[in-house]
């Protein structure tokens, strides 16, 4: 059976490559008996992988059994799970089959795994290590041969170091890993489904099909589906029967929309406790704004210059001041306010850095282009001078690497 056959059985829309990669290991593992864990954001559609994998499997003549795990209470899941006999506790009044009995030879699809109890967790790893379990209450072992296809939306690694899932279980479960793409990385099917379930709304509610113009269409395929393709069929169902306007433009697309979701800035969702951590690429946007701040105020600098030159040896405005200092660092004591001036005494213009307590005549001799280049040459040359040649004492001075020290030094043929 091909991917295409497969999407045509079970009705999955899309052409996206992580989709049909997911799909294509279902395939691949359906006629072993390996156990799988599928794993994705709430509402990317995990359910249906476990369906594809019973059958296509040997086993699909057996029993296929879907359990929530999550929706279970913790006093009677391991009853839910492993049957019980009469009288084991108070509402037993009678011996009753777990699903474990009930699925023997078909395949248990356990949803929402991560939501286990530690306890449950222990009996289901000795089902899988040998096929046995034991009911609630009773001292005899069953044997049961089934599949088991497990899932959950949850970051097992983080769960594991809270001491809330077993890794022992973990890697029994993992044997063959699917990820199910969230919604935003697969743009080209957002329209494919969106069309699907208009469509399927019409006939539902026997109403004429909505359409989206050009500009809706852009707006719906650029947006963040936190809540992926369940949002998204959420979304269409209401504008099927509350607008009686059948051609959705943008504004009205809008209105259904979160607008919390609308922010396309660049970010890693992972479970549900990850979306407020920082990452390497949060804090790397966060530089270059910083950046970007910094170079803008140097252009106002450049700009104050410019306008002034008629303004000879005028300081420059205070708030000018400390974005040089913080550009240029000084190299001589911290405490030292510094003293800005501009001249023309020269084709360039020229920024001198001048420690206040030091005479006029010595800091006209320690002028400092208004490049970075000749303002990092100048600032190496008076580290050096200061440590008596020692990089090591001056690289700490700068706030550099000896070795980047020691190349600027190669760089601008300091000797």
């Amino acid at each position: 059976m091909t991917i295409q056959e497969i999407k045509n059985r079970f009705g999955i829309i899309g052409s996206s490559p992580l989709l049909d990669r997911a799909i294509d290991i279902a395939k691949q593992v359906a006629p072993t008996d390996l156990t799988v864990l599928i794993t994705g954001e709430s509402g990317t559609g995990k359910e249906v992988f476990p369906q594809i994998i019973h059958a296509l499997s040997a086993r699909k003549h057996g029993q296929y059994i879907a359990v929530n795990c999550g929706a279970i209470p913790e006093g009677t899941i391991d009853s839910e799970l492993f049957g019980h006999e009469k009288g084991s506790f108070t509402s037993a009044h009678e011996a009753r089959k777990g699903y474990f009995e009930v699925a023997n030879g078909g395949t248990i699809f356990l949803d929402e795994v991560a939501e286990m109890p530690l306890a449950t967790q222990a009996r289901l790893l000795r089902v899988l290590e040998s096929g046995e379990f034991m009911k609630v209450g009773a001292s005899k072992v069953l044997k049961t041969d089934v599949r088991i296809v497990a899932a959950t939306n949850v970051n097992i690694q983080q769960a594991i170091e809270k001491g809330k899932f077993r890794e022992d279980l973990y890697y029994r479960l993992n044997t063959v890993p699917i990820n199910v793409p969230p919604l935003r990385d697969r743009k080209q099917d957002i329209f494919l489904l969106f069309r699907k379930f208009a469509s399927d709304f019409s006939s539902k509610y026997r109403m004429p099909t909505i359409k989206l113009n050009a500009e809706a269409e852009q707006m719906l395929s650029n947006y963040n589906f936190q809540g992926n393709v369940r949002q998204l069929k959420n979304i269409t169902e209401q504008i099927s029967v509350i607008e009686k306007q059948r051609d959705i433009t943008a504004p009205i697309l809008s209105s259904y929309l979160p607008q919390s979701q609308i922010s396309q800035l660049p970010m890693r969702i992972g479970g549900n406790n990850q979306q407020t951590d920082f990452n390497e690429r949060d804090l790397l946007y966060k530089v270059l704004f910083d950046m970007k701040k910094d170079l803008t105020d140097l252009k106002k600098i450049v700009i104050d210059l410019i306008e002034n030159d008629n303004q000879l040896n005028q300081d420059f405005h205070p708030e000018n001041a400390q974005i040089i200092k913080k550009l240029y660092q000084e190299v001589g004591t911290a405490e030292s306010p510094i003293q800005l001036a501009y001249t023309s005494s020269s084709e360039e213009p020229m920024v001198k850095l001048e420690p206040a307590n030091e005479p006029v005549q010595d800091a006209v001799e320690e002028s400092v282009p208004l490049s970075l280049q000749g303002a990092e040459e100048e600032l190496i040359r008076k580290a050096l001078e200061k440590y008596k040649g020692k990089r090591k004492k001056a690289a700490k001075e700068l706030g550099i690497s000896e070795r980047t020290l020691y190349r600027k030094i190669t760089e601008y043929n300091i000797l």
